[in-house]
């Protein structure tokens, strides 16, 4: 339960009514009453309202909820504590990782939770594929968001025991930090 309603029971045709009538907005699959204004509150509701509490948004989703991204990916991301052994069902359309998850590496909005900037960075640093400018611009946009730079990103890491891809989260990181964005006009 959110500590704000969102719009939900509802056939899709009522709630575009709804929304074409100016009483609401679309944040990624919510709609929220317009009178709610968009926030990392918001946005960890409209993604976590109508799932386990045990899930924490995570990666690109993380990166959404504050505000680093445009657009909620297509599948959501969510961590889940090493306990809870927790499985999506079938047909269920988002990414799940077990993870060991430090108090200090989430931030919980009602009964929904997201991690902080700082984790987010490190784990689109240690568990994406591919690591291009779509990637580093999220770091860069969560590392001013955070206010923190590539030596804390690294010196958090360093504290987690055999943490995989840590060399190479490292290199990620300093790269991305270092890079000067491209200005378009």
């Amino acid at each position: 339960m959110t500590p704000f309603p969102l719009i939900d029971g509802f056939a899709e045709p009522e709630l575009q009514a709804i929304r074409l009538d100016g009483e609401s907005y679309l944040l990624g699959d919510a709609t929220v009453p317009l009178d709610i204004a968009d926030s990392p509150a918001v946005r960890v509701a409209a993604v976590s309202d109508r799932r386990s509490r045990r899930l924490i948004a995570a990666g690109e989703t993380a990166a959404w909820v504050w505000g680093a991204s445009w657009r909620v990916p297509r599948r959501p991301e969510y961590l889940v504590e090493l306990s809870a052994r927790w499985r999506p069902a079938p047909g269920d359309e988002i990414d799940v990782r077990e993870s060991i998850v430090h108090p200090d590496d989430v931030v919980r909005f009602g009964t929904g939770a997201v991690t902080t900037p700082l984790r987010t960075v490190i784990d689109l640093a240690r568990f994406r594929a591919e690591f291009g400018p779509k990637e580093a611009g999220l770091v860069r946009a969560l590392a001013r968001l955070g206010a923190f730079d590539a030596d804390r990103v690294i010196e958090t890491m360093d504290r987690g025991r055999n943490l995989a891809g840590k060399r190479m989260a490292a290199d990620r990181v300093r790269a991305a930090l270092a890079a000067q964005p491209e200005l378009t006009r």
